[in-house]
């Protein structure tokens, strides 16, 4: 789930009126490229992402590999997790690769659906969007230094002792913090090589798995101690299959994103789901029993199947998809702050850059904060809120597409979700369903002494609170820059 920096030197305000007699909505986050101009960026040294480069890093914001589907196969068994996976990518990743394809290609804005709520639906709803992603990000980045330890504590048990993979988790948000701060950046060709370093283990697994058709049905594994069952297991599906809207955030940096966004989308959905249902139906094969998987089994699985190597090449590749995810959603998310402070929704001081990497250090700090405290929730705990906010994230999105749909039919779209407006209100149906099983299992999850349901009410319900106190705070409204820039076509 890797995200791509955007560069912060300059960043101005895209705008585009809904309708030619309307009052334009601006738009922040579309970069400077004149090179004549202060702190622009030099176009010999601006390179722009292309098709595959760009379904690579899509592939590492959603997916980041195999790794994370054990606990599926765990609660819902071979047949239904192969089913489950497949199901979801059509009912919940596809819909939203349509939603996305239509808005990168018609608002090609970096900021992406932020920028989409705020055109289509006002500076209220806007924020909400921005505050919901934020909060989300607290829960999903958590998850993250989560897996890394899970994976860790295979190869080095020694770490399951005590507060001690606590630490390891805070030592990794720390160490991405200082990174990001420092001004590090992930560039596109790296997530292709990336790719296939993480991949690698897992082809052997389906490789080898045909060799040894029912040779695992009594091996000896470690008593698991995961509960998730059926539910469980559809809800980190879904985790699994979010945030393609978070290719959105670098439309400026893709090379004609009309034709790339909608492209690379499709593939990517494709490519994600390969990767998580050939893996699973390989050792469906060998007679495994399901009750040896939870998270972090795939590193004890891959020994049983191909012996310590394959086990050691899997367990690196964990930890170094857990890191680089993490370090690269550091990247993305915080500029998500630095945008806001710029356009008058957060303080200014969430806008300072580090003098010498333009790193947006005080949102880095701060969200940090926030992620060390989700530490200790668990895996399925953090799934569960993450899910629950980003869906309502989510829902904004649907209706942003069909509300421009409405009062901007002239609008240039590359590409258009078939069937009209009913084919647009008709894609948003399947994951909003979807999302109502997150909601049915967050009644029953437990954070802090109340369900999970009643938390994430709350944060929604203090984004409303914010945005009057913002609004109490700067009663002239959001900063309107007084640059301007039209989408990149």
């Amino acid at each position: 789930m890797s995200r791509l920096r955007r560069n912060t030197s300059k960043l101005a305000t895209a705008s585009a009126p809904r309708h030619p007699t309307e009052n334009p909505q601006p738009l922040a986050v579309v970069p400077n490229r004149n090179p004549l101009a202060k702190n622009s960026i030099a176009p010999k040294k601006f390179v722009r992402l292309t098709l595959w480069p760009l379904v690579a890093a899509t592939f590492f914001m959603v997916s980041g590999g195999t790794y994370g589907t054990e606990e599926i196969v765990h609660g819902a068994g071979y047949g239904r997790a192969i089913l489950i996976l497949l199901l979801t990518p059509l009912l919940w990743s596809l819909p939203t690769a349509f939603m996305i394809g239509e808005l990168s290609s018609a608002l090609p804005y970096e900021g992406g659906y932020y920028a989409w709520v705020r055109r289509a639906m006002g500076n209220f709803w806007g924020f909400q969007e921005a505050w919901l992603s934020l909060i989300a990000s607290i829960f999903d980045m958590a998850i993250y230094p989560t897996l890394f330890v899970a994976y860790l504590t295979r190869m080095f048990p020694w770490f399951q002792q005590g507060n001690r993979g606590w630490w390891v988790a805070l030592a990794v948000v720390i160490a991405c913090a200082l990174l990001n701060i420092a001004g590090v950046k992930v560039v596109s060709l790296t997530s292709l090589w990336l790719f296939f370093a993480l991949s690698a283990p897992f082809v052997a697994i389906v490789l080898l798995a045909p060799f040894k058709l029912g040779a695992l049905a009594n091996a000896v594994t470690k008593p698991t101690t995961s509960t998730v069952d059926i539910l469980g297991g559809l809800l980190i599906c879904m985790w699994n299959y979010m945030g393609w809207d978070n290719a959105s955030t670098i439309a400026t940096e893709v090379e004609r994103p009309q034709r790339t966004y909608p492209r690379a989308m499709l593939l990517a959905v494709c490519v994600v789901a390969l990767s998580y249902v050939l893996p699973p139906a390989a050792m469906w094969m060998t007679g495994l029993k399901t009750t040896a998987w939870e998270t972090g089994s795939w590193a004890d699985i891959a020994g049983l199947l191909g012996g310590p190597l394959l086990r050691i090449g899997v367990v690196l590749g964990g930890i170094i998809s857990a890191f680089g995810m993490f370090n690269a959603l550091v990247m993305s998310y915080s500029r998500l702050p630095l945008a806001m402070a710029q356009d008058g929704m957060l303080p200014g001081i969430f806008g300072k850059l580090h003098p010498k990497s333009r790193a947006p250090w005080v949102a880095i700090v701060a969200l940090a904060i926030g992620w060390a405290m989700c530490l200790g929730l668990g895996f399925a705990r953090l799934v569960t809120i993450d899910i629950l906010l980003y869906g309502f994230s989510l829902m904004l999105e649907f209706i942003a597409l069909a509300v421009l749909r409405f009062r901007e039919p002239n609008l240039p779209r590359p590409f258009r979700v078939p069937g009209g407006l009913f084919g647009v209100i008709a894609v948003g149906i399947p994951p909003m369903l979807l999302l109502g099983f997150s909601i049915i299992r967050s009644e029953h999850e437990q954070i802090w002494n109340m369900s999970s349901f009643a938390f994430g009410m709350i944060l929604i319900a203090a984004g409303f609170v914010a945005y009057v106190v913002n609004h109490l705070l700067k009663p002239e409204g959001w900063a309107i820059h007084a640059e301007k820039s039209q989408p990149t076509a």
